[in-house]
Parts: C-alpha cells; sequence; structure tokens
C-alpha cells in the first residue's frame, strides 16, 4: 500500500510540474515507452497474471498540454496481439495512429513494435488511452491529462490538487477465456466480480480492505478528480458521500459548472468535478455501481468504494457514511444528468454548432441474433446467437486494415455501401416486434462523407431482442449533442426542440434504451474513422461501422502519409 501511495503522489507531482511550466515548454512533443507484458496482480483472494502496461494496473498516466505531440514507443512483449487507441483524441489528419483493430491498423504481434504518435488540436481536459484489440481493454488503459496551454488557465478556481479516479473491474477468470466463451456459445458474456476504483475493490469486497484506495483532503480545500469509466459493459453511477460535487468537463471539454449529488458516466466517458472539502472531518466513502435498463440481462450487482479523509486529529466514524446512489435501474437519474450537460460556451471556448446541415443520417442501434451453425450448440435467445447491428449491418472483420486498403486502393475490402438510413422502418421501439426483423446483414461497409461536410447523425435504439442503452463512441471527433429523447425520433417535432446554443461536446454519448439521440459535427478531419457501441460486448457482436470522410482540395487537408512502422497482417 505504501509503495502504490508514494507511486501516485510522485506522479500527481510531476503533473503539477508541468502544469506550472517548470518541466514543459509550448507545443512540445513529449516521449514514452509503453511496453506491453503480463504481470501478477492479486484482487478478492486470488492471484492470476493479467496484460499490461509497464506492469501497472491501471496503466501509466500520459500528461500533456493542448496542442503537444506525443509519441509512444509500443513494444508487444506479450503473449496476444494488441493495439492502442487514444480515446477522444482527434488525430487530425493521422488515422495511422488511431488504434482500433484491422479498422486503421493490423494488430501489434507478440515481439512487434510500433512508434505512435499522438496528435493533440485543441482537446483540454481528461482524456484515456486503451486497448482496442479484443477485450484486452480491460487491463490495458491509463489516463491521458491535457492542461491549458502556457498563458491560459482552466475556467474554475485553481484547485488544491487534481487526482485521476478510473472507474474499472475484475474477473476472477481470464478475460480472454471470458470473451472466447460468450463469443462461441453465443448469449451475454459471465459477468465481472467486482468494480474497481483506481485498481482497487474496496472495503465492501473480501481481502480488499488494506489497499482500498484512500484521498486526503483538507478542511476548506478544493480538488479537481478526473474520473474515467473504463468499464466494459456497464453504465456506473458515482457519488461521494455528504458532499455535493461540481461537473466542470466531459471528455475533453469544459462545461458549465453543474452542482450535483451524483454522475452518472457511461464506458468510454470522462467526467472532470470539484470536490469541496467542507465537511465535518471524517472518513467519507465515494462508491460505485451499475446501472441496468435490461431486466433480463445479468449484470454485477456489487458496490465499489474508495475513502476521503480528512486531515487533522478526530476518531472517524467506523465505517464511514456511503452515500446514497440512484437504484440501479434509475433511467430518469441517468437522463436527468446526461441532459443538464451543457458547455461552457464562453468567450475563451466558443461553441461551434453547425447550424446548416448538409448531411443527413439516421442510424438504427439493435440488438439481433442470428443462426447457429450446423455444428454447435448455441444458448442465445431462440438457440440463436446473439449479435449487434447498426442500420441492420453486423460489421465483420477483415483480412487487412480499412485505411490500408483506402489509402493504397486495395479493392475486395470494404463495400462503400453503408445506408443513410435504415434498410426497413418500423416502429422501432414498439413492445412486441416480429422475429423476422431480427436477423442482420453481415458486411464491412463504409459510408463516405465529403471534406467539410455539416453532419447530423440521428442515433434510433430499438427494441428487437432487447431494448438498453448504447454509448456511441466516434473516432477522429468530438460531436455536439444537440438533442434526446424517449421513444421514435420525430423529424418534424423534435428538431424544434434542439439545443443549439450550448449542447455538451462530448466523443461518447448513451443513446437510452428505446431513445435516440442527435448529434451534429463538421467533417473537416479526413481519414478512416470507426464508430461504435462502447459496451464491449456490443461491439464484438457486430455494433459499429466506419466513416470514410474523404481529403479535401488543399494540402493541409488531405491525410498525412503512414508511418513507416506500421503493423502487417
Amino acid at each position: 500500500m505504501g509503495s502504490m501511495v508514494m507511486k501516485f503522489l510522485i506522479l500527481q507531482f510531476l503533473g503539477f510540474l508541468l502544469f506550472e511550466g517548470f518541466i514543459h515548454s509550448e507545443a512540445s512533443i513529449i516521449r514514452h515507452t509503453f511496453v506491453v507484458k503480463e504481470a501478477p496482480y492479486t484482487r478478492l483472494c486470488s492471484t492470476k497474471n493479467i496484460l499490461t502496461v509497464n506492469g501497472q494496473f491501471p496503466g501509466p498516466t500520459l500528461y500533456a498540454q493542448t496542442g503537444d505531440t506525443i509519441i509512444v514507443d509500443v513494444q508487444n512483449k506479450g503473449n496476444q496481439n494488441i493495439t492502442i487507441h487514444w480515446h477522444g483524441v482527434k488525430m487530425p489528419r493521422y488515422p495511422w495512429s488511431d488504434g482500433p483493430e484491422f479498422i486503421t491498423q493490423c494488430p501489434i504481434k507478440p515481439g512487434g513494435k510500433f512508434s505512435q504518435k499522438i496528435v493533440l488540436s485543441d482537446e483540454e481536459g481528461t482524456l484515456w488511452w486503451h486497448a482496442h484489440s479484443e477485450w484486452s481493454r480491460a487491463t490495458v488503459h491509463g489516463a491521458i491529462i491535457i492542461y491549458p496551454k502556457n498563458g491560459t488557465t482552466y475556467p474554475f478556481p485553481k484547485p488544491q490538487a487534481e487526482v485521476p479516479l478510473i472507474l474499472g473491474e475484475w474477473w476472477k477468470s481470464d478475460i480472454q477465456e471470458v470473451m472466447e466463451e460468450f463469443m462461441e456459445n453465443g448469449r451475454d458474456p459471465n459477468n465481472s466480480d467486482a468494480f474497481l476504483i483506481n485498481g482497487q475493490p474496496g472495503d465492501l469486497y473480501s481481502c480488499s480492505r488494506p489497499d482500498t484506495f484512500k484521498l486526503t483532503v483538507e478542511y476548506g480545500k478544493i480538488y479537481l478528480l478526473r474520473m474515467i469509466n473504463t468499464v466494459m459493459n456497464n453504465i456506473l453511477f458515482f457519488s461521494v458521500a455528504n458532499h455535493q460535487i461540481t461537473v466542470v468537463g466531459t471528455d475533453g471539454s469544459y462545461t458549465k459548472p453543474l452542482k450535483t449529488s451524483y454522475i452518472a458516466i457511461s464506458p468510454g466517458q470522462t467526467i472532470d468535478f470539484l470536490l469541496e472539502a467542507n465537511q465535518k472531518p471524517n472518513h467519507y466513502y465515494m462508491a460505485a455501481r451499475a446501472y441496468n435498463s435490461a431486466p433480463a440481462v445479468p449484470f454485477d450487482t456489487t458496490t465499489t468504494t474508495a475513502i476521503i479523509q480528512y486531515e487533522g486529529n478526530y476518531r472517524p466514524s467506523s465505517p464511514p457514511p456511503l452515500p446514497q446512489l440512484p437504484a440501479f435501474n434509475d433511467t430518469s437519474a441517468l437522463t436527468s444528468f446526461a441532459g443538464s450537460l451543457r458547455s461552457l460556451a464562453s468567450k475563451d471556448h466558443p461553441v461551434n454548432v453547425p447550424l446548416k446541415i448538409s448531411t443527413n443520417l439516421f442510424f438504427t442501434l439493435s440488438i439481433n441474433t442470428l443462426p447457429c451453425a450446423s455444428n454447435n450448440t448455441c444458448e442465445g435467445p431462440g438457440g440463436n446467437r446473439l449479435s449487434a447491428s447498426v442500420n441492420n449491418i453486423t460489421l465483420q472483420t477483415t483480412p487487412i486494415d480499412i485505411l490500408e486498403a483506402y489509402y493504397r486502393q486495395i479493392n475486395g475490402i470494404y463495400g462503400t455501401d453503408f445506408p443513410k438510413f435504415p434498410p426497413l422502418a418500423f416502429n422501432y421501439t414498439a413492445a412486441s416486434l416480429p422475429v423476422q426483423l431480427r436477423t442482420p446483414r453481415r458486411a464491412t461497409e463504409v459510408r463516405m462523407i465529403q471534406y467539410n461536410s455539416t453532419v447530423e447523425l440521428v442515433f434510433q435504439g430499438t427494441n428487437l431482442v432487447a431494448g438498453v442503452d448504447h454509448p456511441m463512441h466516434l473516432h477522429g471527433y468530438s460531436f455536439y449533442v444537440v438533442g434526446w429523447g424517449i421513444g421514435n425520433f420525430d423529424k418534424d417535432k423534435d428538431p424544434k426542440n434542439y439545443n443549439l446554443v450550448d449542447p455538451p461536446l462530448q466523443n461518447t454519448f448513451a443513446v437510452p434504451k428505446n431513445g435516440w439521440a442527435a448529434i451534429r459535427f463538421k467533417a473537416d478531419n479526413p481519414g478512416v474513422w470507426f464508430m461504435h457501441c462502447h459496451f464491449e460486448r456490443h461491439v464484438s457482436w457486430g455494433m459499429g461501422m466506419t466513416f470514410i470522410v474523404t481529403n479535401g482540395n488543399h494540402p493541409d487537408a488531405k491525410i498525412l502519409p503512414p508511418p513507416p512502422d506500421m503493423p502487417r497482417c
């Protein structure tokens, strides 16, 4: 425990030095080495080997300033293929290091290397990095903290300290075996055995109390907590006992201050919030547990905790008080929090929502079923295999990555016929839908978008097989969430209620169960960009698609050439 706390304090101090400008200059190039390897870790009274970066779980935090470039030399010394994605980094004109397996690169094979260039532009706040190959991101992930560039500062009072809070989870069994089993049997994956805060389950799990993460605070001071949800398949509710918190950022962008008693955070999303240490000196739990909107889907019902401990001489409560979290199925709490986020929309952080739209897209998000192979026994609905789709297309993998095929004009790898609208219109959220609608088309199709197009994309959740939330993530872009609702989207009525003044700027947004969400962005970043649900089981089932934003006419509006060490298939 002592070494873990010391490492955390050293990293926090180095981050402070970087922010103060003592070890940093304007628009720097920062270099790191990531060694992917197996390491033994003990959780829940058992020890197992997990895939890590530099032997750390969670992995190392990257620190930078707005506009910097980070070069990460990735060395795969593990026993499985790996890719690394820089979640929320737009990577202008440089999709080569974006990371999704068989979309923008072939995986780094065991023994292989790849120097990835992470190009920061206007991102500011908290983002993260994670594996983007199979289910490795369960243990291969870490924070990216992007400070304001020199001469600028936070749009809120400078905090006493800054603390990453990484929400994760733990399986007692090997994570690759979990993935392989559910992909083979065609049903939902086994639940995790615990949720984690900064790699620790907390006091409510056996054998975990000595290693529970603790944050020491001084009465009257304000602390900036940078939260990341790295969990594989669950939206989480989070709260701090007896404390109100103030949200000030999400997904690498500032928000108007939002005072709240709890946070709802989707997998892939980040939330920055201020905690004022204004309570009676004591120990207080912060806690997180899952939200689940699908009654038939089993989930991890446990609660992870960490401790806020005030400085001073006092006898702490035993046990510390627990916060009140919303009920696991409280959809109104989820949508109320997400719907309350607003962009800061200040002079220094303006809003640029596209007002005139040139490209309208409407994508249905569905859970589907596929027939079981003749030599297998499947455990999904009706003896079939669970699947998932966007506009009724289940994504199929390719022998080489789509980016290379596009850049080198290699035919036969993908089609360009991804539909702008669902191939079949129906009552998407009806309580009962015909079984014949469940079977999707399996294909690798992309949607071509002209450079500098202004795009409105409406996601529509469906009730096929089972309605559920879908945290949708778009690579290469942040987008404005201009509207959302429950039920079927009404193209004549719903746009009249869009927020075009200060909608939140995000890269991941949870489309509510049997509901819709409308996003807008300007397609000014040429390249091949993946879009997918960040529930890992859904993307494993095929809920993903690819945009290709074509080159513009100016040399500065074209994809940059690839690096010489791109991994080969």
